[in-house]
């Protein structure tokens, strides 16, 4: 067990505690009445290809995507609209890969030229696309925002808050409690392993994954989880350092802060041991996986998957954060290097899960804290709201684009000047319906997701956005 394994465990420890002093107590006396609940509820999901297990992966780009050149509009009149509030930001319409979605809203569309993966899982209906969502406390229209009529999210266009509220779904407050975590809170009953918890990350500390009793448990991309240097060794330096190491843990301790630290630290040394004895039976995939810390994240998340059994694991949910898309400069030639990443880690898990049986049970969703700016700085893109994302598995209603591709126009009724475009899907409804397929009830939707009334109605019996299979 690393030294920093040894903080993240602790640093749970403390959020448990400040957070429950701060503010969360409606959230944490909820929590224990809606346990039983949800594990009834997942006890009598419907059988899928693997059984009742399900798991969500988190792909955070961070820095702010630009994503109006990842779905483009290819048709000619939107095109030349595109073309001309992009200037030299524009892709050549000519290399555009063409996409034909099932539901048509009359225009054509493309994705950015080194995206031939999700080019056909999109059109294998393994892929589809939400357009224009962003972080949202209520509707705004064009005449709401210049008037200053409508509540916002705090720090619009501050990376560190908009980064904040994506992970955590309340943009009107700076919440430490992200709403993978607040899943996992209701739901980690569902899984009998109590070392290792519901929600892993491949980039370690997040938002995202901590609620009020659960926290991420961080492993590494290449190694998985790594244990205390040295610690077991056959060394006599080793091993006195381990036998120094058990005598600490094996020790009684009176004082609870130092009895919860101990505990912590001995779930995490009894987890690595079991995550590490669970993976070491697990066949090598037939899937190559290009060797990055991209590709290699989702080839260690699709190891984990193969040993949900062994870890008795029904649900997991997973983080990737693959920074660097502030491109402020040179965002075509940028843009090019690393959607190539994305893609092609994007193929190689498909391909994995296909391998195992586990596509229709695993949906990997796209967050950036923000689209940016249609309009060019000179030699890139700046902040902007609104963007697109794309959401992937089995269980997904794919070859299809959702929400409403807003008419990329300079002075349009979304354009808030600069080429910054208002979102018309809100993260609620797009994080809501997942949500939904993972099993939350409609009950505890607004738990989690506070403003999730503001945009539809959790007890209609209707999706928010209908792109998933439920």
């Amino acid at each position: 067990m690393t030294k920093s394994k040894i903080y993240k465990g602790r640093r749970g420890f403390i959020k448990q505690v400040s957070c429950a002093a701060i503010g969360s107590t409606t959230f944490f006396s909820t929590l224990n009445s809606l346990k039983a609940t949800n594990a009834a509820a997942i006890a009598n999901s419907m059988t899928m290809m693997g059984g009742d297990y399900k798991a969500l992966v988190c792909f955070m780009m961070s820095g702010g995507n630009d994503s109006f050149n990842m779905l483009v509009p290819r048709g000619t009149a939107e095109y030349n609209d595109y073309a001309n509030i992009r200037t030299n930001q524009a892709l050549p319409q000519n290399e555009l890969l063409a996409i034909n979605p099932n539901t048509s809203d009359g225009k054509q569309y493309g994705l950015h030229p080194t995206m031939t993966n999700m080019q056909s899982l999109f059109e294998n209906g393994d892929a589809a696309f939400i357009t224009n969502v962003g972080t949202l406390v209520e509707p705004v229209s064009k005449t709401q925002y210049e008037q200053g009529t409508a509540a916002l999210p705090i720090g619009l266009y501050s990376h560190a808050d908009q980064i904040q509220h994506w992970q955590t779904a309340l943009p009107q407050d700076r919440s430490a409690l992200g709403w993978g975590g607040k899943i996992a809170d209701l739901m980690n009953e569902a899984n009998t392993n109590e070392n290792i918890s519901m929600n892993i990350s491949l980039a370690g500390n997040n938002t995202f994954q901590v609620g009020n009793s659960i926290a991420e448990y961080s492993i590494d991309p290449y190694d998985g989880s790594t244990g205390m240097l040295g610690y077991g060794d056959a060394w006599m330096s080793a091993q006195m350092r381990s036998a120094a190491v058990d005598s600490l843990l094996d020790a009684h301790y009176v004082d609870i802060f130092q009895k919860s630290y101990v505990d912590v630290i001995k779930n995490a040394k009894n987890g690595n041991e079991q995550f590490s004895s669970a993976l070491e039976t697990i066949d090598a995939f037939n899937t190559q996986f290009s060797d990055n810390d991209i590709s290699q994240s989702f080839h260690m998340i699709a190891k984990t998957i193969a040993a949900r059994d062994i870890l008795g694991m029904k649900r997991q949910i997973f983080f990737v954060d693959f920074g660097g898309w502030d491109h402020h400069d040179e965002v075509l030639n940028a843009q090019n290097a690393m959607l190539d990443v994305v893609d092609n880690a994007l193929g190689e898990f498909k391909a994995a899960m296909d391998e195992i049986d586990m596509h229709d049970c695993v949906t990997t969703f796209a967050v950036s804290e923000f689209g940016r700016t249609l309009t060019s700085n000179g030699n890139g893109t700046d902040h902007g709201w609104g963007g697109n994302v794309f959401v992937m598995g089995g269980s997904v209603k794919g070859k299809d684009i959702y929400g409403s591709y807003p008419t990329l126009q300079l002075n349009s009724e979304l354009e808030i000047g600069g080429g910054v475009f208002i979102p018309t899907t809100a993260t609620d409804a797009y994080f809501g319906e997942l949500a939904k397929w993972y099993g939350v009830s409609n009950t505890d939707l607004p738990i989690v997701f506070p403003n999730v009334g503001n945009f539809f109605n959790p007890n209609s019996g209707n999706l928010p956005i209908g792109f998933m299979n439920i």
